[in-house]
């Protein structure tokens, strides 16, 4: 290892002279166990953290071949907000985060280029967007937060869950629906909703006393926040698929050396590549269990109502990335960083026949 030193922490790290901080990060003759700190997703959203996520961490010395360990806490163990991981991160108080991309975009409007509304309908479009877009975000996020994105993975296609009574997406018309980007806030206001920005957390009991009426995220995920307990219809139409990532605090990324690198790039490689597909399994499995059907294996049975998705709907939502969700964020990027949208347009535009 090139050091055993971890950086000072985010609360003094700005207060301590840059030369300081340069030794803190040369080579040791005789290295101990690096420990790094990493920030995962909250347990509340599922399956993925507790299965996939939190076991790599556990197990990092072992999946990367280097002499690490990883002291892993859940986001909603700690306080902390979604909304503040890039800036924390940038400080150094926490070495690895798995990024709610979604909430993070309030600071880097670029990364809502990866799942606007529309463009993800499946999880095979999710993947040739994050293949063409994710080079662009990854520099981006090295200039601005001192992040080194490892990896993009998704938790699903997000649908919609509603306690009235509905039948298609006209009839969220009138209603509050909780949302959690601004594209997607942009697309539910299109239809006559109010939408209402929310955390995660927040919604299960929100949705009980009627502080919204209906709320977007993963089957998996509703089934693990026992979402269905307190809705009764879901409209299986996929708006977004929810992609997330994992950063790394630049400084502690050049403290490896290019071989030590390329063993944690793979590492994350492995580790998203599993999430993409056990995110497609938990998809198929939880929108089963949600509405009473067998097999449910993976999540647990409830009874709600399952809305035949019609064609009408398919249509609105394909509709949105010309008509709504692409040209609203072009504008809003395009203001903090002039390529934004051009360079989306030359990667992930071109599949779409956007120039």
């Amino acid at each position: 290892m090139n050091f055993t030193t971890r950086p000072a922490a985010a609360v003094v790290a700005c207060f301590v002279p840059a030369a300081f901080l340069t030794l803190a990060w040369l080579p040791v003759a005789h290295a101990e166990t690096l420990k790094l700190k990493a920030l995962g997703q909250p347990g509340a959203t599922g399956l993925i953290q507790q299965n996939l996520e939190q076991p790599f961490f556990a197990e990092f010395a072992e999946r990367t071949g280097l002499d690490i360990e990883v002291d892993f806490q859940a986001l909603d163990q700690t306080g902390i907000e979604g909304a503040e991981q890039l800036r924390i991160l940038k400080t150094g108080l926490y070495d690895i985060i798995s990024l709610r991309l979604q909430q993070v975009s309030r600071d880097e409007p670029m990364l809502l280029g990866l799942d606007l509304v529309g463009l993800n309908p499946s999880f095979d479009e999710g993947r040739k967007t994050v293949e063409a877009f994710e080079t662009a975000v990854d520099e981006r996020l090295q200039e601005r937060f001192d992040t080194k994105l490892l990896g993009i993975w998704p938790f699903g296609p997000q649908v919609l869950f509603c306690k009235p009574e509905i039948s298609s997406l006209a009839d969220i018309d009138g209603l509050k629906v909780r949302t959690y980007d601004q594209n997607l806030a942009n697309f539910v206001a299109s239809l006559g909703a109010t939408p209402v920005p929310m955390g995660f957390a927040d919604v299960h009991q929100s949705l009980a006393r009627g502080v919204v009426d209906c709320a977007i995220t993963g089957p998996s995920s509703a089934n693990s926040a026992s979402w269905p307990e307190v809705a009764t219809h879901v409209l299986p139409i996929a708006v977004q698929i929810a992609v997330q990532g994992y950063g790394m605090n630049i400084n502690v990324w050049n403290g490896f050396s290019e071989e030590e690198q390329g063993r944690i790039q793979a590492a994350f490689e492995e580790l998203t590549g599993n999430i993409w597909n056990y995110s497609e399994e938990l998809f198929d499995d939880a929108m089963r269990c949600n509405v009473g059907e067998e097999p449910c294996e993976l999540n647990k049975p409830y009874d709600l109502v399952g809305v035949p998705v019609a064609d009408a709907d398919v249509e609105l939502v394909q509709a949105a990335v010309n008509e709504l969700s692409f040209p609203s964020w072009a504008e809003l990027c395009d203001k903090t960083n002039p390529e934004c949208s051009q360079l989306w347009k030359e990667t992930v535009g071109v599949r779409l026949g956007i120039e």
